[in-house]
């Protein structure tokens, strides 16, 4: 299976986009994950926080976990968020820095080998 991280915009203004930011990149991944390939799916990560509410995490932790994932996929998967100066686009320039390939497009994503 190739290892697809999945990159989009997470945070927003307000709660109502924060969750629809989350829907959209779950509904991605899994169907990434039913298309035969292993997503890592960052907006899993509120899962800590809502199963474990009492231990103290910081948004560093999540940037570097997630890092540390993009750092062994075969490929980066852009959903949103290119452009605005956060996350993402961190994403993408480490991607380029290591090598790996940017994708943008799920027919390009599929037609990688």
């Amino acid at each position: 299976m190739k290892r697809i991280y999945v990159a989009g915009s997470y945070s927003a203004d307000n709660t109502i986009q924060t969750l629809q930011n989350i829907g959209i990149g779950l509904k991605t991944c899994g169907k990434l994950f039913q298309l035969g390939y292993a997503p890592f799916c960052p907006w899993s990560d509120r899962d800590y926080i809502l199963q474990s509410p009492d231990l103290d995490f910081d948004v560093k932790q999540f940037h570097d976990h997630s890092m540390a994932w993009l750092e062994v996929a075969d490929a980066l998967y852009v959903i949103s968020g290119q452009g605005k100066g956060g996350g993402v686009d961190a994403e993408i320039k480490r991607a380029h820095e290591i090598g790996i390939s940017v994708f943008f497009d799920i027919d390009d994503l599929m037609a990688f080998d």
